[in-house]
């Protein structure tokens, strides 16, 4: 490998950690619809491969950080994988420990990436000699996902009976394109239907402007009185292991490499399943929370790094909700990439590993130290400049296209119906999680319902 491109590469991951800081600090954006579009547009521009690979892995290594800091400081969700934490974030604001839930977030998403990186490569070097096995029965592992995470969630039996139903409105559109000629026979459109669902509760919140009824509800007179801690920053150590207690310490460590093993299952699923139960026991509620966000925020970067490393270095194909979603363009984005020729035959073991390394490192040390140091200054900035709604609108307007570009004007609407079945039945409590996988395993289900 040439100076110059190792200088590009880290070029790339400094340009992602920049990027995806304050896109992070802003509260309510969605992981899938902020890194895919960007991650997109670098691999259609003909970057290099190991550019593409370090600029996305330093990208969602930063972005699942900074997503912590909304929901630590301000009390709102910073995407999908932070929600969980709101809850125990907004009692220990409340305490008045936010400068003390900024680091330990931080510290909790330091171990996950470190443990989870060597973890992943390993796991994923196990199952190289299995990848020619496993392929075929990728579809029902999915189906298997959706209805475990069913089974652990708050809503079981809506959960359960939601599966088929969805399963038939995606399969669905993708047979009334192929039958009306908008795209090939037996192209599967996902990137967009993904999307369709990441932004549903926000569709149906944006429909419910339109109801007057609805609209009066949300009127206000006065603005949300947001407080920024004064003392964020000015504790010196950086050291994770004098911000964390032992119990959080090995909570974190725990839940970071067994959550490796179930690569599989939706990463929001996994948050909630580990999250949860290694602090069921601790009494204090105080000791309780901080356990809690630690484990989560320890989870929020093994569930990411083991569901890109793992299909990427193992088996080909995107095999998680990770590689499918966010990380959909590494494994496809014709006509640059294609299912038969993507990263996984492009680059060796030994490059994946140099580029995913890199940018790694870049990330994780530079947002660690910019978390600690500055959170308070970039929530102010971010909350103060930057207009909530014009950030939404630039997203929405990506989807908008995205969609476009898979399957013309009537894929606009069709991911619009999407958004309108999963944010009504995500606020029901059907997680994303399970609508995720549910999208994954649609073809079979399909199958399965229709075959003699």
């Amino acid at each position: 490998m040439d100076f110059l491109l190792l200088t590009q590469m880290f070029v790339a991951a400094l340009s992602a950690v920049v990027l995806y800081t304050f896109i992070g600090f802003i509260p309510g954006t969605d992981e899938t619809s902020v890194l895919m579009p960007i991650s997109l547009a670098l691999i259609l521009s003909g970057a290099n491969p190991m550019i593409v690979l370090t600029f996305f892995v330093a990208a969602f290594i930063t972005l699942n950080l900074t997503n912590l800091m909304p929901t630590a400081l301000v009390g709102l969700p910073g995407g999908v994988l932070s929600a969980p934490m709101i809850d125990h974030a907004i009692y220990l604001k409340n305490q008045g420990k936010s400068a003390v839930t900024v680091k330990k977030m931080a510290a909790g998403a330091l171990i996950g990436t470190v443990i989870s990186i060597p973890v992943s490569f390993l796991l994923a070097n196990l199952l190289i000699p299995f990848a020619e096995t496993i392929q075929p029965y990728a579809s029902l592992l999915f189906v298997i996902g959706a209805v475990f995470l069913s089974l652990i969630s708050k809503q079981k039996v809506l959960s359960l009976i939601s599966i088929i139903p969805l399963a038939i409105l995606f399969q669905s559109l993708r047979h009334l394109y192929w039958g009306t000629g908008v795209v090939p026979e037996g192209t599967n459109i996902t990137t967009s239907f993904f999307l369709g669902i990441t932004i549903g509760p926000l569709i149906i919140s944006l429909l419910q402007l339109l109801n007057k009824e609805s609209r009066s509800k949300m009127l206000t007179d006065s603005y949300k009185n947001i407080v920024i801690p004064k003392d964020l920053g000015k504790e010196k150590t950086l050291n994770p292991f004098r911000i964390l207690s032992k119990k959080e310490l090995k909570a974190a460590s725990f839940s970071s490499f067994i959550s490796n093993i179930f690569f599989v299952l939706s990463p929001v699923g996994l948050i909630l399943l580990f999250g949860e139960t290694v602090s069921n026991r601790i009494k204090d509620p105080e000791e309780k929370a901080t356990t809690t966000i630690t484990t989560m925020s320890a989870l929020s970067q093994s569930t990411y790094i083991s569901g890109i490393i793992i299909p990427l270095v193992a088996l080909g194909i995107p095999l998680s909700p990770t590689s499918i979603g966010p990380g959909s363009a590494l494994f496809n984005a014709p006509p640059v990439y294609t299912v038969e020729n993507n990263l996984f035959h492009i680059l060796s073991t030994g490059e994946k590993t140099i580029a995913i390394v890199l940018g790694a490192v870049v990330a994780t040390a530079l947002s660690y130290v910019i978390i600690n140091k500055y959170a308070g200054k970039i929530s102010t900035f971010v909350l103060d400049k930057i207009p909530h709604e014009a950030i939404l609108g630039l997203f929405i307007s990506f989807i908008l296209l995205l969609s476009y570009m898979d399957a013309g004007l009537i894929n606009i609407f069709g991911v619009l119906l999407i958004g309108i079945t999963s944010g009504t039945l995500n606020k029901m409590g059907v997680n994303y999680g399970i609508q995720f996988m549910t999208l994954y395993a649609a073809p079979y289900i399909v199958q399965l319902l229709t075959s003699p």
